[in-house]
């Protein structure tokens, strides 16, 4: 099955944006190899081999696509054809890095001038490229990263969609969460249930019950569910074409003890700041301490130990990140997670996430499910 896209004219805006930003920094353009900026900007999922598939884009020309002539048909395949990209196909014995350079031309200034690379682009091409350039390009990370940032219409109403998709599999987590049954058990289900629910396909699962729920990257194992545990579950996966959902939920099966919910309240009160804090003008340092502030007037600032939030769109992890020390201003269009928590090595762990976009006076919420302690009933015996 095709992979689906965004219509043509979604793309020929962007490739004008970042040819334009390029310009705007002074760089002679930008070479794009096969990742999540190619994808961003041409729709193509094209992989990265050995044989050098890159996307040059002239700071003041047109887009052109350097491909081997072998993965030609499978790129014209993966690219949105209407935007009728130039191709310079190449074969086995030619030199692509000149290629890449001829298509450049006049943008370089006769060297004077330099290209951005994605930071994806492997070492096995970028030394090459950098030889035939005689100089080694920067990283275009700078020009493309506002661009991804500011989500459009487009990809906020995909955001939206995976958001909803993911909540309909929070919802029956429950069911899954049987005392006897292993973290594998679970994770198995959900799995099935992530795709079901409208996903292409599995991007991770975190199921941490117990102490292993003090592990913010545990994924799952065989251990056994039991009455008592507080449950850890983090889930997401990509939604056509290609935006991911992200989203926490933590559950008690069984009553928990009464430690742990004052504890959790605190933690679902600074989810809560964080998610309130977040509008234009604020800085993404700022939010991060909102969730901060609560925790440590509980005393529980130690157990806080990652930042609140990281950026989502075609990688589940990408810019802006929420945390100390980025005084990066937030604005319309952003998308990101808030997702404080608690960890408490050898007990048992907590965490809420949201993928939040940021509105002209505010947030919006993607995942709407109950962010409360959710008491998985025993079965009775």
């Amino acid at each position: 099955m095709t992979a689906s896209r965004f219509s043509a004219d979604v793309y020929a805006r962007r490739l004008q944006s970042a040819a334009t930003a390029a310009a705007d920094a002074g760089l002679a353009g930008l070479v794009i190899t096969p990742g999540y900026d190619l994808r961003y900007l041409v729709g193509s999922r094209a992989q990265t081999f050995e044989r050098l598939t890159a996307l040059v884009l002239p700071a003041g020309g047109e887009p052109t696509v350097v491909v081997p002539r072998l993965e030609l048909a499978a790129l014209k395949e993966s690219a949105v054809p209407e935007l009728g990209l130039s191709v310079r196909d190449w074969v086995d014995g030619d030199d692509p890095y000149e290629l890449v350079a001829s298509v450049m031309g006049d943008a370089l200034g006769g060297g004077t001038l330099k290209c951005a690379v994605t930071d994806s682009m492997p070492a096995l091409h970028l030394l090459p490229l950098a030889d035939v350039l005689g100089a080694v390009p920067v990283l275009a990370t700078d020009v493309l990263r506002r661009l991804r940032m500011i989500k459009d219409p487009a990809e906020i109403d995909v955001l939206r969609k995976a958001g909803a998709a993911i909540d309909r599999v929070h919802a029956r987590v429950p069911e899954f969460l049987v005392p006897g049954r292993t973290e594998a058990d679970v994770a198995a289900d959900i799995a099935e249930a992530i795709v079901s629910e409208g996903h292409s396909e599995v991007a991770f699962i975190i199921v941490g019950s117990g102490p292993h729920g003090a592990d913010p990257h545990h994924e799952c194992s065989d251990r056994e569910l039991r009455v008592g545990d507080i449950v850890v579950v983090d889930i997401g996966g990509p939604y056509e074409p290609g935006y991911n959902s992200d989203c926490t939920r933590t559950y008690s099966i069984g009553e928990p003890d009464p430690d742990v919910a004052r504890r959790y309240a605190v933690l679902q009160r600074a989810q809560r700041a964080a998610v309130d804090a977040v509008r234009p003008g604020v800085t993404a340092e700022q939010v991060d301490a909102a969730a901060r502030e609560v925790l440590a007037a509980e005393g529980l600032a130690e157990a806080f130990v990652h930042r609140t939030g990281h950026g989502i769109g075609l990688s589940v992890h990408e810019e802006p990140y929420i945390v100390a020390g980025n005084d990066l201003s937030l604005e319309p269009g952003m998308a990101f997670s808030v997702e404080p928590g608690i960890y408490f090595p050898g007990q048992w762990g907590a965490r809420i996430e949201d993928i939040v976009i940021v509105t002209d006076d505010g947030a919006e919420p993607v995942n709407n499910r109950p962010h409360e302690l959710m008491v998985v009933p025993v079965p009775a015996s």
